[in-house]
């Protein structure tokens, strides 16, 4: 079967033939042996213009698997997932916040207890050094006065 047709009505250019393949009715000649069905699929002969005959088996398109519908995520559900989230962020910033503090605690009381030491250990030398060098003022406390809160020595 040839068709032609023009590429442009009223002008002279070239034409372009169409061929439609004819396929090929089944060879009798074969056997029938029975198959069990969607084993080994159809054979199918064409016969191209020029007279060649194409053979081969026609394949139905792969259909892809449908993808599994996910159920819906209730807004209880997530609301309750960022509800233990920001749970857990909170405890964790209370448990570092009373660290912290507990931290600051113990290094002020360090820091005064080093005070009291050094402190204590100046007073000490003081105390130890005016009265082993005798060169300090010696105050006889028996014979001293008090008047009114003023100490007459």
């Amino acid at each position: 079967m040839h068709e032609h047709a023009n590429l442009v009505p009223g002008r002279r250019e070239a034409t372009v033939e169409v061929h439609r393949p004819t396929p090929l009715a089944p060879m009798p000649s074969a056997p029938v042996v029975p198959m069990q069905p969607g084993t080994i699929p159809a054979v199918t002969s064409v016969v191209l213009p020029d007279g060649r005959v194409v053979t081969g088996y026609t394949l139905e398109p792969i259909k892809p698997e449908p993808v599994a519908v996910k159920p819906p995520v209730s807004r209880a559900a997530v609301n309750i997932a960022l509800g233990g989230i920001g749970f857990g962020a909170v405890c964790g910033g209370l448990f570092l916040l009373t660290a912290f503090i507990t931290a600051l605690t113990a290094l002020i009381t360090q820091l005064i207890t080093l005070a009291a030491v050094i402190f204590g250990g100046w007073v000490a030398v003081q105390v130890f050094s005016a009265s082993g060098h005798g060169s300090g003022t010696t105050v006889n406390i028996r014979k001293a006065v008090f008047k009114r809160n003023h100490f007459h020595g």
